[in-house]
């Protein structure tokens, strides 16, 4: 039985097949000095070193980091945050890091609404959420990552004027995404016209994920302004 106070997991399994050994290596290596902490009270902790960037942004579910590991090399002087449940995923990105040798990104292995609860209010100028699991049955569209409690949260940590982008390659969750987000007086979309979420977005960085084209649809790119 699920708890009342705790939300339904917004993903399945967290391991599948064997981590390669130069990756396991890792966790136990480079994990340990870029991962995030999450302490007893909750209130993650972002420290002094963060003092030294620009901006604070936020990937939720990096899958395996290519995209993750691409923003931080494109822009060392932003701190790139990264939750990812899956463990297969958070070794591959382990890889990426180590050998761009990227100094500006944390990590929390596991639900990224512990970690956004943990963070401050105005914490981070960008969200990244690039085709969340899309649980495509109906009965189980009630553990979509994006839903109003998530975006009260996202309209809670983003700064004024601070973009939240929503990839999918699924009608419905797109549709039922962006019915979400414009309902939350909070957020503003961006799009002018069709090609602003049918056009890969200039500064986005191809996953594989996204080139096994699981979905229904082209992927459509989802930019919301914080008001």
């Amino acid at each position: 039985m699920v708890s009342p106070h705790r939300p339904l997991r917004s993903f399945g399994r967290i391991k599948s097949r064997a981590i390669k050994p130069a990756q396991a290596a890792l966790i136990d290596t480079l994990l340990p000095s870029i991962q995030l902490h999450i302490p007893e009270d909750g209130k993650v902790e972002l420290g002094q070193d963060f003092d030294r960037y620009r901006d604070i942004w936020l990937e939720i579910g990096f899958g395996g980091g290519e995209h993750l590991a691409g923003q931080a090399a494109g822009h060392p002087d932003v701190m790139m945050l990264g939750a990812e449940p899956f463990l297969n995923g958070a070794a591959s990105a382990l890889r990426h890091i180590e050998e761009q040798a990227l100094k500006n990104v944390r990590l929390h292995i596991g639900d990224a609404r512990d970690l956004m609860a943990g963070l401050s209010d105005a914490t981070v100028s960008r969200v990244f959420i690039l085709f969340p699991d899309p649980w495509p049955k109906a009965r189980h569209h009630k553990r979509r990552l994006v839903s109003p409690a998530f975006v009260a949260e996202l309209a809670r940590i983003v700064r004024p004027g601070g973009v939240v982008r929503f990839a999918t390659d699924w009608a419905d969750y797109a549709n039922e995404g962006l019915l979400t987000f414009l309902r939350a007086p909070q957020f503003h979309w961006r799009a002018e016209g069709p090609a602003d979420w049918r056009d890969l977005p200039s500064d986005h960085v191809t996953t594989r994920y996204q080139l096994k084209q699981l979905g229904d649809i082209a992927p459509v790119f989802l930019d919301f302004e914080r008001c």
